[in-house]
């Protein structure tokens, strides 16, 4: 080896040690030492090095939690020590029998470890010479998933373990076992993120850990921001402990972020003290708990204890009640989403719940409030769902005075006055203007994104920051950009050359056909499909505001909840003012080349497409089907004619075999469209 590969090898070394040691400080001890600008510069530093020699990357190096390998499925993981659940107990008798079973059981004193029980989806690491291995979910206990690659992006969980004096622990094999998490900020800000693009909300921050740890690419999860608490070692090679407590401080000193804030009880009254201790502070906890778990700290009496099928004898979980408080409903609001969906508000009497102070809480849906007949002005029982968001769970009757008012849903948006509509089956009612301020993000993002007006450089940041600067008020001012100029070179991240780009793809798309138009607008039960189709129908934008419902449902495949949407969106005040500007703005609202012969080919075949396309993005392929009077569907049928299968086709391909349609591949479809 020369002496400047030996050089570098040593530099990479350095880095990767040095990195892991700040990474320790900032994500395990809450205690760092180094700025941010500081840490990123050896990071860019350990990234430039790796890129430039590859050969010498390493699979446990810094540089490799950022995600992005995608997989087809999860391996199995039969787990070498099966992964126990825990006994529950609801009450301090529960509990005193707990006790009362241990001392009958071992004939000497018992010393107790109170943990806080972390709510989030249970884990196991497993090390090799100090190296992170594998890790899986728990699944039943003895057989679970390997999410390896989903795991290596939590920026906790040490991919090399290190003794004290920064050498790789010397460790032939380690598993633990773990309770990965969602900090209450992430899942705040990852609902916020959800609403944004329209996107179905998680119901509390343990399903949004256990959806972000199944994402078969990485790179979700990696944007997730998980964490996790280690509180458990499940098996150890060539050393041994006496206890739990002395097992976490090992745990702590070779790297992991450990069971935090346990307390070592000398008898069960002093653990019911603990229990009541960490209930108080839950509301204020960073992260959500479900109960506090109660251990046997000896090791040798764990043994003599035992375990049953599926829990051992010598633990349980004390699961806390659900905390409620009686208030007073004072008033009931509408908060309009992103995605326009109006949600009734309580505005209550402030109340003391779960540690923090509650003057509001969500009512769900008209429904919600009709079946539990709760009226304005009445005496309601709160609570907060799974310890995150307060809501009202029922009505006191006992304390109406007939004061009471009902609650009745707006006619129209109270926040741009637009018509407000509920579609049949749906519990949400929705603001339909186009121009309402409460949903313009989320309209913009759809508007600029691929399968509409295919704007680039227009993301979701950007968006943000034209919206914040007062650049824009709706859709049709992305045309008029080109007049602030100097203000978005003023933008962060913003420089003459992306603002010219941004400027020259909004100009490009104004030459769009307008069924791109049609989808952009986000009309209710008009997708690429419906908007193709009056494209497809009409001569332009005007005819199809003309049209009413008896005409746009003579239009083959265009139903009646289609031509109602349709008809109702472009009879709004919105909607005819942001015609008006985009076709000032010089945006084409006119079906180009309609009046020439369409090539209809397909006309009246149904294709579906299963696995991975190399010639062709998925959205392109059903593009052209589409475009020559096809139909793209998901799902196989015995109406179904054809079935294009790309490489690891899976289970569509198995069902169009037992059906008997056709197979054809990449080659054979493009024979079929020159």
């Amino acid at each position: 080896m020369t002496t400047n590969a030996r050089r570098i090898e040593e530099r990479l070394e350095e880095l990767r040690k040095l990195i892991d040691y700040h990474n320790n400080k900032y994500y395990v001890e809450d205690n760092p030492e180094i700025s941010d600008f500081e840490y990123d510069k050896l990071y860019r530093e350990l990234e430039e090095l790796e890129a430039d020699y590859p050969d010498k990357a390493t699979a446990d190096s810094p540089t490799q939690r950022v995600g992005g390998k995608v997989l087809d499925a999860f391996d199995k993981v039969t787990h070498s020590v099966k992964m126990l659940s825990l006994s529950d107990v609801f009450n301090i008798e529960e509990l005193k029998d707990f006790d009362r079973r241990v001392k009958e059981a071992i004939k000497e004193p018992v010393e107790y470890i109170v943990e806080r029980k972390i709510d989030g989806l249970s884990v196991s690491l497993e090390y090799i010479n100090g190296r992170f291995f594998r890790g899986s979910t728990r699944g039943d206990g003895i057989t679970g998933e390997d999410i390896t690659q989903n795991l290596k992006t939590i920026k906790s969980i040490p991919l090399v373990l290190r003794n004290e004096n920064g050498e790789v622990l010397n460790i032939e094999g380690l598993e633990v076992r773990g309770e990965v998490y969602m900090p209450k900020k992430s899942f705040a800000d990852l609902n916020d993120k959800q609403e944004e693009l329209g996107l179905q909300k998680f119901a509390n921050p343990r399903n949004a850990a256990a959806g972000s740890l199944r994402q078969l690419d990485s790179s979700i999860t990696a944007q997730r921001r998980l964490d996790i608490f280690v509180f458990n070692i499940q098996a150890i090679s060539g050393k041994q402990f006496e206890t739990h407590s002395e097992a976490l401080e090992f745990l702590k000193s070779v790297g992991f972020k450990a069971s935090p804030e346990y307390k070592i009880c000398n008898s069960i009254e002093e653990v019911a003290t603990q229990i009541n201790s960490i209930g108080e502070l839950r509301g204020e906890l960073e992260y959500d708990i479900d109960g506090a778990v109660v251990k046997i700290n000896s090791l040798a009496q764990r043994e003599l204890m035992g375990s049953t099928i599926k829990t051992p004898r010598w633990a349980v979980a004390y699961k806390y009640p659900a905390e409620k408080k009686l208030t007073k409903l004072k008033e009931i609001r509408l908060n309009v989403g992103r995605t326009g969906v109006l949600t009734p508000l309580a505005i209550l009497e402030p109340v003391s719940l779960a540690g923090s102070t509650v003057s509001k809480a969500t009512l769900h849906n008209v429904d919600f409030i009709k079946e539990r007949d709760i009226m304005i002005g009445d005496t309601v029982l709160v609570q907060k769902a799974g310890d995150i968001i307060p809501e009202v769970i029922e009505v006191d009757f006992s304390k109406r005075d007939g004061k009471e008012k009902s609650f009745e849903m707006e006619k129209s948006c109270p926040v741009c006055g637009a018509d407000v509509v509920r579609e049949e089956n749906e519990a949400a009612y929705r603001c339909t203007g186009i121009e309402c301020p409460a949903k313009l993000f989320r309209s913009i993002v759809h508007f600029a994104s691929r399968d509409a007006m295919n704007i680039d450089g227009l993301g979701p940041a950007i968006i943000e920051q034209l919206l914040n600067e007062e650049l824009i008020k709706g859709i049709a001012d992305l045309y008029y950009l080109a007049e602030h100029v100097e203000k978005l070179k003023d933008l962060e991240g913003f420089g003459q050359k992306s603002v010219d780009n941004m400027l020259s793809s909004v100009e490009k798309s104004k030459q769009n056909n307008i069924d791109r138009l049609i989808f952009g607008f986000g009309i209710r039960h008009i997708g690429v499909r419906g908007a193709q189709l009056l494209a497809q129908n009409y001569n332009s934008i005007d005819e199809i505001a003309e049209a009413g419902v008896e005409q746009l449902i003579q239009i083959n495949e265009f139903g009646l909840k289609m031509a109602e949407s349709v008809v109702q969106f472009f009879g709004q005040e919105q909607t005819k003012h942001t015609l008006s500007k985009l076709k000032d703005a010089g945006v084409n609202l006119t079906s180009i080349n309609r009046e020439e012969k369409q090539d209809m080919r397909f006309d009246g075949k149904t294709f579906v497409l299963t696995g991975t396309l190399t010639k062709y993005k998925r959205n392109d392929a059903k593009r052209i089907i589409e475009s020559m009077g096809g139909r793209a569907a998901g799902s196989v049928s015995k109406n179904t004619d054809f079935i294009l299968a790309g490489e690891n086709a899976g289970s569509k391909l198995d069902t169009a075999i037992q059906l008997g349609i056709a197979i054809i591949s990449e080659d054979d479809f493009e024979k079929m469209i020159l």
